[in-house]
C-alpha cells in the first residue's frame, strides 16, 4: 500500500495526500471483497508504462520486455494448500503451500504485466502460453531458453512481437546465413 500511494502522490505531482488504511483494516476488506475483482481491476489497469526516455525500456523501436516466472509461498492456510498444493521436499512436503508464476515485465520500469497464475504443480512453460497474447507489435521479448520451443515461438511470434530467445546449446537447427561476427540466421 505504501508503494501504491507513493505512486498516486507522484502521479498527482505531490498535490494529493492519500490516506493509506492500517493491515487489518486492508486484509477485512480485501477478503470482503474476494480475489475476482482484484484481479480484473490488476489485469485491466497493469500495463507497460516505460516513456520513450526512460532507461533500459527500449532498445532502438522495440519496447524492451522479458518473460520470466517464479515461485512465492502464500499463507499457511488449509484453504491455500488445497488451492495451490505444497512442494515436495526431502521430508515429505514443503511448510508453505506455493504458487507458480510467470508475466512479462518491462524492463526498465519492471512493471509485470500479462501475469498468470497457478498452483505449484502447473509449470512455469505451461503458464507462460497463457501469458503471450499479451505480447504486441512493436516489443522486443527476450526468454531464457526453458520458453524456447516450436509451439511458444510459433504463438509468441503470431502477436506480431520480435522473439530474440535463448536456445540451449545442443539444439540442432538450419544455418541460412553466417553474419560477420560469427553467429548466424
Amino acid at each position: 500500500m505504501r508503494c501504491l500511494r507513493e505512486g498516486v502522490e507522484w502521479l498527482a505531482a505531490g498535490s494529493v495526500k492519500p490516506r493509506v488504511a492500517g493491515k487489518s483494516g486492508i486484509s477485512q476488506a480485501r477478503t470482503r471483497l474476494g480475489w475476482e475483482p482484484v484481479r480484473r481491476l490488476h489485469d485491466d489497469g497493469v500495463k507497460p508504462v516505460a516513456v520513450a526516455a526512460t532507461k533500459g525500456a527500449r532498445y532502438g523501436r522495440w519496447r524492451v520486455v522479458s518473460l520470466d516466472g517464479g515461485t512465492l509461498d502464500v499463507a499457511h492456510e488449509s484453504a491455500n494448500a488445497a488451492a495451490f498444493g505444497r512442494p515436495g521436499s526431502s521430508r515429505g512436503a514443503s511448510a508453505w503451500p506455493q504458487i507458480h508464476f510467470v508475466s512479462l515485465v518491462e524492463n526498465g520500469t519492471r512493471v509485470r504485466f500479462g501475469t498468470q497464475m497457478a498452483g505449484c504443480e502447473t509449470g512455469e512453460v505451461a503458464l507462460a502460453k497463457t501469458v503471450l497474447p499479451s505480447l504486441a507489435p512493436g516489443m522486443l521479448c527476450l526468454a531464457g531458453r526453458d520458453f524456447f520451443g516450436y509451439r511458444m515461438g510459433t504463438q509468441a511470434a503470431a502477436t506480431g512481437a520480435d522473439l530474440p530467445w535463448r536456445a540451449r546449446k545442443n539444439i540442432l537447427s538450419p544455418r541460412d546465413q553466417r553474419l560477420p561476427d560469427g553467429s548466424f540466421l
